[in-house]
């Protein structure tokens, strides 16, 4: 995929040449923490190793947890772009519903979909499995402003806070599954295909209460 800004305009080199330094760390950096373990290596280390001054890695990366959750913007996002790309007479439900199902048969890397060694190399560090909890609260709390936006709530209305935790809490327990299966040596198909009846079940029992929560009316 060519590097494009949201506008389709292309990157101009000074832009790509920062992406490219940024995925270099971030590579450098995942293949370490998986031959050493993430505790083992430091931010100097992975500075040498990368070829950059200690200073560009905590430019590009404040926190040494993000070295390995890359992808927090798209993360914290996903959902509440769902609900704002929902089509025209969809509840916040189905399209959250179909979203997953979507990642869960592309084996998206969002969705938790990392690889056996990726996984242990995350539920093995306290410090990940706590910057990945702050990630999941961070996005329901994205999420509960959006359905607030699509749903003109009122300021101090309680409703949206209530069905994005509901939500977030689908996309929680359905992410911790898929790192468990993966952990446990689940191939990737068969984590899609367990998780597509899982998804099916959840979303169905928040169908009475939120069914038709947030249809979009454009």
């Amino acid at each position: 995929m060519s590097a494009q800004t949201a506008d389709t305009r292309p990157l101009g080199l000074r832009e790509r040449k920062k992406q490219q330094t940024r995925q270099n760390i971030s590579n450098t950096a995942t293949l370490l923490f998986l031959e050493r373990g993430y505790d083992n290596v430091t931010i100097a280390e992975i500075a040498v190793a990368a070829d950059v001054a200690k200073m560009t890695v905590t430019n590009y990366f404040p926190r040494k947890e993000d070295l390995v959750l890359d992808l927090h913007d798209v993360f914290v996002e996903s959902l509440a772009r769902t609900v704002g790309e929902r089509s025209p007479g969809e509840s916040a439900l189905v399209a959250l519903r179909d979203a997953y199902l979507s990642a869960a048969a592309d084996q998206d890397a969002v969705a938790g979909f990392s690889g056996p060694e990726f996984a242990r190399l995350i539920t093995g560090s306290p410090a990940l499995v706590a910057r990945l909890r702050e990630f999941h609260d961070e996005r329901e709390r994205r999420l509960a402003e959006a359905l607030a936006v699509e749903t003109a709530s009122a300021p101090g209305d309680f409703t949206p806070r209530i069905a994005a935790a509901l939500f977030g809490g689908i996309h929680r327990a359905l992410f911790d599954e898929t790192l468990r299966r993966t952990v446990a040596g689940e191939s990737n198909d068969a984590i899609a295909a367990a998780l597509t009846g899982y998804i099916a079940d959840a979303f169905a029992t928040l169908e009475p209460a939120l069914g038709d929560y947030a249809v979009c009316a454009k």
